[in-house]
């Protein structure tokens, strides 16, 4: 019997509130969730227990740096590898990390989700398709407006300065840059059906490869 084929690598990038996760979460149901191994880059961010809580707010979570997104490519060099991998958990209400991790095991498809995910070299090279989340920039803000507010207990207050002094600074910097790195743009990120259609296409293609090989029970 042939060796198994090596995974695909799923990039997904765009703006803050872009619907990067939309089209994640329509990945997963329509691929298989069993069959999809997802990574998020907001997993990784550096862990800022050594800094007073002050400090730890006033730090630029928008630029590259603030990620340990070396570790994540290692991450997905193991999956690729078939090895397991122990994915962090990061707290957003006190920046730091959590003591538990989530065990994350080799699949067919892995499947990177991350606002600057196509800034760094390595990470884009591991990609075998790169996709980017393109949305208006008021859309963009409304959405990460209620997530902050709901989901990261922020104040309104709080979420407009933060926007103001480094996510659009840094979208404009970093994120939409990198935009030209990707292999397809989609316009509405998961409401797209035309879009999602095609880059489903190579993804169930990876799918059937992967039944082709594996052992009947």
């Amino acid at each position: 019997m042939s060796a198994a084929p090596t995974p695909l690598v799923i990039g997904i990038a765009g703006g803050s509130g872009s619907g990067k996760s939309t089209v994640s979460q329509s990945i997963l149901q329509r691929a298989g969730p069993e069959l999809v191994a997802y990574i998020q880059h907001d997993s990784y961010y550096k862990d800022l227990g050594d800094l007073p809580p002050t400090q730890r707010a006033a730090i630029n979570f928008d630029h590259p740096n603030s990620l340990e997104t070396e570790m994540m490519v290692e991450h997905v060099t193991q999956l690729r590898a078939g090895n397991p991998i122990e994915v962090p958990s990061y707290d957003f209400t006190i920046h730091r990390r959590k003591p538990e991790t989530q065990r994350l095991d080799p699949r067919p498809i892995i499947l990177v989700e991350g606002i600057l995910l196509f800034t760094d070299s390595n990470m884009r090279e591991l990609c075998d398709l790169k996709l980017f989340v393109d949305t208006d920039a008021d859309i963009r803000f409304i959405r990460r407006l209620q997530r902050d507010i709901e989901e990261r207990g922020r104040t309104t207050e709080s979420v407009i300065k933060q926007y103001q002094a480094t996510v659009r600074p840094m979208h404009l910097e970093f994120v939409e840059p990198s935009k030209r790195y990707a292999d397809l743009i989609i316009p509405e990120g998961g409401y797209n059906q035309v879009a999602m259609d095609v880059f489903m296409a190579r993804i169930q293609a990876k799918v059937r490869e992967y039944q082709t090989h594996s052992p009947k029970g």
